[in-house]
């Protein structure tokens, strides 16, 4: 079976915010689709975003350049067993080392810092890399799956059995993040990697959007929009409808068989 991938992204600075931190690309030739969203309230946060899409952007294409992968996925549709996952979590890490770097050669930047969320695909196989509390859903079958789990202190405190799921919702440190690019040496990257199925979509968003629209309602949207760029756009503006308090970015990717 032989798959292919359309995407979109759309990114809006909201309602409050007077400067846009996030980021995200989509590279088809790399099948790598990133969000990004930089640390609001320490300064420079859109600088850190920016800075680690590229470096992970970079990192992959030098990688996949000398590993020789890029002809291996166009002749056989496959990479071998998780090079994908191994390439993207390097990468990830190289982008956490680099916004540490900058912050040493230049001490106004001390303080940014931000999360990651990646899809990468090769073939009929997909990786999920994440670090942070931006999000990766999948709708299959007519069902939302959130495939990532939010790297903060109230999410770890609901884990621990110390908050309910709605006391976590309206809880004042819910943006509070334990663990973000740019935050410590030591780098602990989140991977899940799974097969594809024709009619998958995933989306990739900032807690911009996820902050303003509930689950609920993401699901019926995935379920009801016909093109990963319909799903964008409705999902912002139901951001800013809900309030729009934060940056927003959202990122789609809608799985045919070709």
């Amino acid at each position: 079976m032989t798959l292919q991938a359309r995407a979109y992204g759309l990114s809006d600075v909201g309602r409050i915010r007077a400067v846009n931190e996030d980021s995200f690309t989509i590279d088809p030739e790399l099948g790598l689709y990133l969000v990004a969203d930089g640390m609001g309230g320490h300064g420079h946060g859109d600088v850190a975003s920016g800075l680690a899409v590229r470096t992970i952007r970079d990192r992959l294409r030098q990688e996949l350049a000398g590993s020789g992968w890029s002809g291996f996925r166009h002749r056989f549709g496959r990479p071998p067993k998780r090079l994908a996952a191994d390439s993207l979590k390097r990468a990830l890490v190289d982008a956490n080392d680099r916004l540490l770097l900058a912050v040493e050669e230049n001490l106004e930047l001390t303080g940014m810092g931000t999360t990651v969320v990646a899809v990468m695909i090769e073939g009929a196989r997909g990786t999920v890399a994440h670090v942070g509390d931006s999000r990766a859903y999948r709708m299959r079958g007519g069902r939302l799956e959130l495939l990532t789990g939010d790297h903060t202190w109230v999410a770890e405190q609901v884990t621990a059995g110390n908050l309910s799921e709605d006391q976590a919702r309206e809880h004042p440190f819910k943006s509070v993040v334990t663990r973000a690019l740019g935050g410590e040496r030591d780098l602990t990257v989140e991977l899940l990697e799974f097969d594809l199925a024709p009619g998958d979509v995933y989306l990739l968003c900032s807690d911009g959007l996820t902050g303003m629209v509930p689950d609920e309602h993401i699901e019926k949207r995935l379920a009801t929009s016909t093109s990963p760029a319909a799903l964008c756009n409705r999902l912002v503006a139901d951001a800013l409808r809900g309030g729009g308090r934060d940056n927003v970015t959202a990122l789609a990717l809608a799985i045919d068989d070709r």
